[in-house]
């Protein structure tokens, strides 16, 4: 008997019951659905986070004040602990360059003639836009005579500037911030978010200008670039600062510091932790829903050969090989489980646009990914289990004496 004859006699058993058929495949189409689900959420997620860290650069450092462990939690305690002072000795070391500080700016409103919005006000200093790599639509940035002027000038973020001017040119226009006035010098490229904040709301003024208004003494965020050996600039940064705040670490104990160093490298460790933890519990799931299904096919074949003795005793009476009774039962439980990995991968597309449609209304930058060689390996898998699972049954079926078959009632 030709394969192509076994072939479509095993295509036409599963049509013949195809009600029972689609309930013995439903565990491998939720098993195959629930890999293509949850690998389109992760290939989703590590493009978000991806874009968050590349948003930083690849050498880009930033420092947060900290507060150390055992401390009581208050601001004068731990989070003042960054200071101007630091951000001169960080400009000394030969590691590190394009040193900017920033502070935040507590104004809650910018207003354009009739036009108001809600802006989160940082003020900084000209290195500031290239470690973030936020570049300039319009006009220009920071410049260090804006500084050192402390002059009541203004880079708007693309949001902002479409919120107050719509089309209107805003540069040379005044806009109030509080209860000053600011020219607008400049405004940046859209750039979307960078640690899940939009920068595009932000605005800038010089660092100077928001100490005068704030009489803030201290900083709230440095960043930074490295040179060179990016572990050595790291570890550089932190020595200086412990030295500077007096902070005995030998042990290099993050816990013991007034500080937070975060790098660019360091979120790409994390991401490279969290994609194999969820690649672990993806084949986890994938695995225990593969064998429940693997299960319900082969308790489902040997119902089907149990049925279907007299047909095989009637094959094998008029010439059909023990081969070809096996072949036929095993391609079967393969058609069955490669139907049922086809529905459970179109299935689970749907589930994950659908994911990604209603995630995209309240995390911003998250757009739709599909890991294409998951779902290859979850229909793999699919088909290995059909192929695993339907040995015994086939086997089962292929000894069948023509006699006793015939016989049976």
């Amino acid at each position: 008997m030709f394969i192509t004859d076994t072939f479509a006699t095993a295509r036409r058993a599963i049509g013949v019951n195809r009600k029972r058929s689609m309930l013995t495949m439903l565990g491998v189409i939720i098993g195959v659905s629930s890999v293509v689900l949850m690998t389109a959420v992760g290939a989703s997620m590590e493009v978000l986070i991806l874009s968050q860290i590349s948003s930083i650069g690849a050498q880009s450092m930033v420092v947060f004040p900290g507060q150390k462990e055992g401390v009581e939690s208050t601001l004068a305690a731990g989070f003042d602990s960054l200071t101007f002072d630091d951000v001169e000795a960080l400009e000394r070391l030969t590691t590190i360059t394009s040193v900017a500080p920033a502070i935040f700016v507590d104004i809650p409103t910018a207003v354009y003639g009739r036009e108001k919005t809600q802006p989160r006000v940082i003020a900084t200093t000209p290195p500031y836009f290239q470690n973030r790599e936020m570049p300039v639509a319009v006009g220009r940035v920071l410049e260090e005579r804006d500084i050192m002027r402390a002059r009541h000038v203004v880079v708007l973020g693309s949001d902002i500037a479409d919120d107050l001017f719509g089309l209107e040119d805003p540069v040379g226009k005044q806009v109030r911030l509080g209860d000053l006035q600011y020219t607008v010098v400049g405004v940046l490229e859209p750039v979307g978010t960078q640690f899940f904040q939009n920068a595009d709301e932000f605005v800038f003024i010089p660092l100077t200008t928001g100490r005068a208004v704030t009489g803030q003494k201290h900083v709230n965020v440095i960043t930074l670039q490295a040179v060179g050996d990016f572990d050595l600039a790291q570890a550089d940064v932190e020595s200086l600062l412990r030295q500077r705040h007096g902070i005995v670490n030998p042990e290099g104990d993050t816990d013991e510091d007034d500080f937070i160093v975060r790098t660019s490298q360091q979120a790409n460790d994390i991401l490279g932790a969290v994609s194999l933890g969820l690649t672990l519990f993806i084949t986890t799931i994938a695995g225990i829903s593969l064998v429940v299904g693997g299960i319900g096919i082969m308790n489902i074949m040997l119902v089907a050969v149990t049925e279907r003795t007299r047909e095989i005793g009637l094959r094998k009476a008029v010439g059909a090989r023990g081969r070809d009774i096996l072949l036929q039962f095993l391609f079967e439980a393969i058609l069955l489980t490669l139907f049922a990995g086809i529905a459970g991968v179109v299935f689970g597309v749907g589930l994950a646009g659908l994911a990604a449609l209603i995630v995209d209304k309240y995390l911003e930058s998250y757009d739709f990914a599909l890991s294409v060689p998951a779902i290859g390996l979850a229909l793999a898998m699919a088909i290995l289990t059909g192929l695993v699972f339907g040995i015994y049954p086939a086997r089962q079926a292929s000894k069948l004496s023509p006699m006793n078959a015939l016989r049976y009632e």
